[in-house]
């Protein structure tokens, strides 16, 4: 952990990214999106984890646009329709896997700050990741890219204002956290065990989901 103590008492309240920070669910999305695949077209190259993990933190709409290019757009439309249905159902069932720490951490964690999420995911996958979170209750709010289709440095405004907050810090795993909270003007931590590398413009790096005790 490269931590600052100065760090601590110097937030009212804390923006969490969702995929890469709270948990891994790479691995059963791959499942569900492979399934689709095999459902609507199985000349695609097959969706494996490693696939996921590299788009991982994109927003939905770009996801598809990056992993099939060539594919017409009415057609990949109609694809990711397939696969985020496929992705809500599996994740439902079976979730992904939470960071080791997570439960303990936010525990503490919401006994000093407001806790909220903001995720470029699609409709509903917050809400399938809170459904298997054994501390749920402790956030307060959560804003997503399919609620209004707007970037993430938007949703992180909306948060802000829709809940007064006056000294958030955003917590997230890649370049595009970062920059979308510079753009909203909230300080960043970097959570080196996700999926991204960010070298500058962090106030703070954790290597595991617990060390947020001691850094705040």
């Amino acid at each position: 952990m490269q931590a600052d103590t100065s760090l601590k008492n110097q937030f009212d309240s804390i923006i969490f990214d969702l995929d890469g920070t709270l948990w891994d669910s790479t691995g059963n999305v791959a499942l569900a999106w492979e399934k689709a695949r095999t459902e609507v077209d199985d000349e695609v190259e097959p969706i494996t984890r490693e696939r996921v993990r590299s788009i991982t933190g994109m927003a939905y709409d770009v996801i598809f646009e990056v992993l099939l290019p060539d594919m017409d757009v009415e057609r990949r439309n109609y694809f990711k329709a397939v696969c985020a249905q496929s992705e809500i159902d599996t994740l439902a069932e079976f979730g992904g896997d939470l960071y080791p720490g997570l439960e303990e951490t936010i525990k503490y964690l919401a006994g000093k700050y407001k806790l909220y999420i903001v995720s470029n995911c699609q409709s509903g996958y917050i809400e399938t990741f809170l459904s298997h979170c054994p501390v749920a209750d402790y956030f307060l709010g959560h804003q997503c890219y399919g609620t209004k289709g707007q970037p993430k440095a938007e949703n992180i405004k909306d948060i802000v204002k829709d809940h007064d907050l006056e000294a958030p810090v955003y917590i997230g795993d890649t370049t595009g956290d970062r920059d979308s909270a510079a753009k909203a003007g909230v300080p960043f931590i970097f959570a080196s065990y996700g999926f991204g590398k960010v070298e500058e413009g962090k106030i703070a790096t954790i290597d595991s989901f617990g060390e947020l005790k001691g850094l705040l």
